[in-house]
């Protein structure tokens, strides 16, 4: 199995949330689905059926969670030296033609969170940006049509 790009900073979200889910909502729920049972009748329990639903979801969160990380290939993007061009993990500094400028960093398709610029290696304008350096142009297709794009800088932070 092909081992899945992580930064430093998605992999410990991943550790955190993995460690509130055994620690704290596991036992919250094993907790409920006792109350519940406490109650009589299984058969016709709401509390109890969303209690094991719940319960299900947390067992299934925590294995997807585990597979993940097992997968990893953690990158630390201040290490990287890829000389200048765009690779996972670089943030970059784009201006759109018209003049906009906004500024990306590459990450794995877990960290992407496109209100704190951080994009999927996987989305369309990471594609296009991958292997670039300052000064390239790269044009993108979106869903409102072709976008055209100057790169203005490439760092790893």
């Amino acid at each position: 199995m092909a081992k899945t790009p992580m930064t430093l900073r998605g992999a410990e979200a991943l550790r955190a949330e993995l460690h509130r889910l055994k620690a704290i909502e596991r036992p919250a729920t094993s907790k409920l689905i006792g109350e519940a049972r406490a109650h009589g009748d299984l058969s016709e329990n709401a509390e109890y059926d969303a209690a094991r639903e719940r319960q299900g979801f947390i067992e299934g969160r925590i294995s997807e969670i585990e597979a993940k990380l097992g997968n990893a290939n953690l990158i630390d993007p201040k290490l990287l030296d890829a000389d200048g061009r765009c690779v996972f993990g670089a943030t970059v500094d784009l201006e759109e033609k018209g003049g906009k400028a906004i500024t990306y960093q590459i990450v794995g398709e877990d960290e992407a969170d496109i209100k704190a610029h951080r994009i999927s290696i996987s989305s369309p304008i990471a594609r296009a940006l991958i292997g670039k350096e300052a000064g390239d142009e790269v044009s993108v297709q979106t869903p409102g049509g072709v976008k055209k794009y100057e790169i203005l800088d490439v760092r790893y932070e």
